[in-house]
């Protein structure tokens, strides 16, 4: 196994790792990033981003990480293809991560940002149709679809929220909750039981999503109870099922909370293992937007800095 020493290392790329490579190179650090399997980000996989700040005319998602690589890089960011795939956080001042089961990374700070990722149905159709009508978040996409007709899966708070939140852009809201009650606490329940436009279709799975090059026009649906099968007629599907934060690998030394986000020191990134940090979706459950997580990856750099001046290591 080949062995390298680095000043920094940032595990998963996105708006905060690429935002904490930004800083970190420009203090000095000699940031190295690894991209993780999803280089990018989940924004890689969306289509039009229009509510980014200084984007105008909006943005394709790729595009705007590849402006952010592209400013990390500029500033002395080695970005390497890589995932990290094992972590020894047992000593304090020397952090071991394996890469891809073969390269040996020690280093003083770690800032993580691996990310969330979205839990989805599981249809075909649904992968097809993903950017063309399928979402798996309102807040983000939901302004394509005002005056519209949608449907959105789930029975959780989270779902009841976004229902809520597309009941005041959307012409109509159908819930398709698969058992015969909520998850939601009683007062989200009761929110979404008393908007007007929005259709609670309780015992109901989510057979097809329908469509064509122009992407989503319906979506069939089954009564599991009664066995009975219909269609609706909706142009956005949105999945509203959770996410999953991809912080697997570091749970035998991070403090993580029962759905597995990393667990931060208020107003920080610092997190139960000096010297390490984590910034993004992978500890940012409530908003999981683009530019907290940007803003959540220049804390997790500053806090890298200062923790290493302090250290005597920078």
């Amino acid at each position: 196994m080949t062995q390298e020493k680095v000043n920094v290392l940032i595990i998963g790329s996105g708006p905060a790792g690429y935002t904490a490579a930004i800083y970190a190179a420009r203090a000095g650090l000699k940031p190295v990033l690894y991209q993780g399997a999803q280089p990018g980000g989940q924004l890689t996989i969306t289509t039009d981003v229009e509510n980014y700040p200084g984007y105008p005319d909006g943005i394709m998602g790729p595009e705007m990480m590849e402006d952010f690589r592209k400013q990390a890089e500029r500033f002395g960011t080695s970005i390497r293809y890589g995932m990290a795939t094992k972590v020894d956080f047992s000593n304090p001042t020397a952090h071991k991560i394996i890469i891809d089961d073969t390269h040996e990374i020690t280093t003083s700070a770690v800032i993580i940002s691996t990310g969330a990722s979205a839990k989805w149905l599981g249809l075909p159709s649904e992968q097809h149709f993903n950017g063309q009508g399928v979402s798996a978040c309102a807040v983000c996409d939901g302004f394509f679809f005002r005056g519209q007709e949608v449907a959105i899966v789930g029975a959780g708070d989270t779902a009841c929220e976004e229902a809520h939140y597309l009941s005041k852009l959307c012409k109509k809201v159908t819930m398709l909750v698969r058992r015969d009650e909520f998850r939601a606490s009683q007062i989200m329940q009761d929110r979404v039981k008393n908007t007007p436009n929005i259709e609670i279709l309780f015992n109901t799975e989510t057979i097809e999503i329908i469509g064509d090059e122009n992407g989503v026009n319906g979506a069939r649906i089954k009564n599991n109870k009664t066995g009975e099968e219909s269609t609706i007629n909706v142009t956005g599907f949105f999945v509203a099922i959770g996410h999953q934060p991809n912080t697997g690998i570091f749970a035998d030394y991070l403090t993580l909370d029962e759905s597995g986000y990393i667990v931060t020191e208020k107003g920080s990134s610092r997190t139960n293992i000096e010297g390490v940090f984590a910034s993004g979706d992978a500890q940012d459950k409530i908003y999981r937007q683009a530019v907290t997580a940007a803003g959540s990856g220049c804390m997790a750099a500053l806090d890298a800095e200062r923790y290493l001046s302090e250290k005597g290591l920078h």
